[in-house]
């Protein structure tokens, strides 16, 4: 079925990473801003960052935010009626993608070397922070090098279910959209954008859809099909 595939463009959280996403009500985020040595008190914190969450969360489905989605510094210097010094906005963005970021079971990192050795491997990512903390995991976790092109939102602002971070991903990778194959867990976004961008898509996690061209438990079971 993948034998005219080359390249595979992996979505991550739910799809490699999980347990992503911490950002209950019971969150205290000043628990990581003062590990790291912020200064502002627990309650600004925990207030700016629950601020932020409902603010990129009431935009992030709409349309109108699409290839423009807000950076967490401008969220933030958008709610905040006074600015606050530099070295305390940076640890409030790390506190946040801290919560943001999941972790990449064993298996997983496992499953992206087999996949690696049959495909080119890309990634199209919505993420709200700053990649830096997902790269320096990425880095730790020795899977740095297994991509080849990657698309962050937060780089650019442009969120699935736009066609574009795929269609960017594409054309860094030089190759024709025929072989590529996307692999995400949402059916809106990484099927409704590999959909707009002109690529075939598979969802993993339990997602099902006619216009995919297949679906999988997980992506183990997707690189099992492939022996």
């Amino acid at each position: 079925m993948y034998s005219h595939k080359s390249a595979l463009l992996l979505d991550m959280n739910s799809t490699f990473m999980f347990g992503e996403d911490n950002f209950g009500h019971s969150e205290d985020y000043s628990k990581y801003y003062h590990k790291i040595s912020g200064t502002l008190s627990s309650e600004q914190v925990n207030n700016i960052i629950r601020s932020v969450y409902t603010y990129l969360s009431n935009r992030y489905p709409d349309e109108k935010y699409r290839h423009n989605f807000p950076s967490i510094e401008n969220t933030i210097n958008t709610l905040l009626k006074q600015k606050i010094p530099r070295e305390e906005l940076e640890k409030i963005i790390l506190s946040f993608a801290h919560h943001e970021i999941g972790h990449v079971p064993n298996e997983y990192i496992d499953v992206l070397y087999k996949l690696r050795e049959h495909f080119t491997l890309a990634l199209v990512i919505d993420i709200w922070a700053p990649k830096k903390t997902w790269l320096s995991l990425f880095t730790q976790l020795g899977i740095d090098k297994l991509f080849s092109a990657s698309s962050f939102s937060s780089d650019h602002g442009m969120v699935k279910p736009s066609p574009k971070p795929f269609e960017l991903v594409v054309n860094k990778l030089g190759i024709n959209k025929d072989q590529c194959l996307v692999i995400g867990d949402s059916i809106r976004r990484d099927l409704g954008g590999a959909s707009a961008a002109g690529i075939d898509c598979v969802l993993v996690g339990g997602a099902k859809h006619t216009n995919a061209l297949t679906c999988y438990e997980n992506l183990l079971a997707f690189s099992q099909d492939l022996q």
